[in-house]
């Protein structure tokens, strides 16, 4: 499956920003979709993930509670709602896709798909 990734840009602090990965390929209801973000110098943090129901979701301590993930089978896309955004949540914003499903924080090797990333830009 083939991702893109879209919805990044700049933000004041508190604001909000609603990110999108479009698949294209297989069908996409057989694959769990994660979001990760990484800032420059850091490794890459798991986000927010959803299985290809969309029936279970995960999120990281740091934003959960101020970020929503979701998906449209019908158009194979994920989304990732993210409100109250704070400085710190700014980095390069990837997608990720994978067969199965994860329980808890999945590492990045976990998911044999990857979109391209966007940028998202917080200032305080």
């Amino acid at each position: 499956v083939q991702l893109q990734a879209s919805g990044g840009g700049l933000v004041q602090a508190g604001g909000s920003l609603r990110l999108s990965c479009v698949a294209s390929g297989r069908a996409f209801n057989g694959y769990a979709t994660g979001w990760f973000r990484q800032a420059p110098g850091t490794e890459r943090e798991f986000v927010a993930g959803i299985s290809g129901s969309g029936g279970s979701t995960y999120y990281s301590d740091s934003v959960k509670g101020r970020f929503t993930i979701s998906r449209d089978n019908a158009k194979n896309t994920v989304y990732l709602q993210m409100n109250s955004l704070k400085p710190e949540d700014s980095a390069v914003y990837l997608c990720a896709a994978a067969k199965g499903w994860y329980q808890g924080v999945p590492p990045p090797s976990f998911f044999g798909s990857w979109g391209q990333g966007t940028l998202v830009t917080v200032s305080s």
